[in-house]
């Protein structure tokens, strides 16, 4: 695989009180992590959904994101309507840590779902036609009273990045794209979200751009955008995978 050096997106000017790992305390352990980039196709230009992190936030306050968050246990136990492509799995599971399995590949994008209605209060799914499961995990319980159930078979992976070593807070994220016609709810209904993300809007890509955003989201929009703009060869282009080697950021590929 090719791999070629990028700069690092760390400027002291702009730490918070304890966002960046101080001396010699030793790196901590990066926690899985997904994101659901949400698109509308229904306007001129294609929309994606973003909201803006709170001030209070120890991990990007102010900084406008896509939907996501912390992989939980309950996500690996919970049965998707529709299962993820077989190339989508295999993607996902390319340098797992500790032991892949699928399984632990498709909580990856379970916590996405989930998230997602969290954040937003969007349900992103199929109808359920059988019994209502139930989960150990409130908003799975919550989500699961909308009468849907994941369907996870049309979700494409489109990034994966490691926070880097240098942050008190650390995330191994794999982005997902996913089209908004899979919204079960009023895409424009966020009433329901928990208020953890703010200001929710469907942007054009070049909108977004002029927000105040994480560099490796500003990565994921370039991504987006070429996948958008050349539909027949998305599927065949590589996947950007950022990660360190010590305190040297490195970009690979998955393919």
């Amino acid at each position: 695989m090719t791999k070629k050096q990028t700069p690092a997106p760390f400027d002291p000017a702009y730490a918070r009180p304890g966002e960046y790992r101080e001396g010699k305390v030793a790196a901590v352990r990066p926690k899985d992590a997904a994101t659901l980039v949400l698109v509308r196709h229904d306007d001129n230009a294609p929309r994606i959904l973003m909201g803006k992190r709170a001030a209070s936030h120890k991990f990007m306050p102010n900084k406008y994101v896509f939907p996501g968050g912390r992989v939980d246990l309950a996500d690996s136990r919970i049965a998707p309507k529709k299962d993820l492509a077989p190339t989508v799995q295999r993607q996902l599971m390319d340098r797992m840590r500790g032991r892949p399995s699928e399984a632990r590949a498709r909580s990856y994008a379970l916590a996405a779902v989930r998230e997602t209605f969290e954040e937003t209060g969007l349900v992103v799914g199929a109808p359920n036609d059988g019994p209502v499961p139930k989960s150990r995990h409130t908003d799975w319980n919550a989500y699961f009273q909308q009468g849907a159930l994941p369907d996870l078979s049309k979700f494409k992976m489109v990034a994966r990045a490691i926070t880097p070593p240098y942050r008190t807070r650390r995330f191994d994220t794999r982005f997902f794209i996913g089209d908004a016609s899979s919204i079960l709810s009023d895409m424009h209904d966020t009433g329901g979200a928990s208020g953890e993300l703010l200001d929710l809007h469907w942007l054009t890509i070049a909108d977004a751009r002029d927000l105040e955003l994480p560099n490796i989201t500003r990565a994921v929009l370039t991504e987006i955008e070429a996948r958008l703009s050349a539909p027949k060869q998305a599927a065949r282009r590589p996947i950007p995978f950022i990660y360190f080697r010590g305190a040297k950021p490195v970009q690979d590929k998955i393919t």
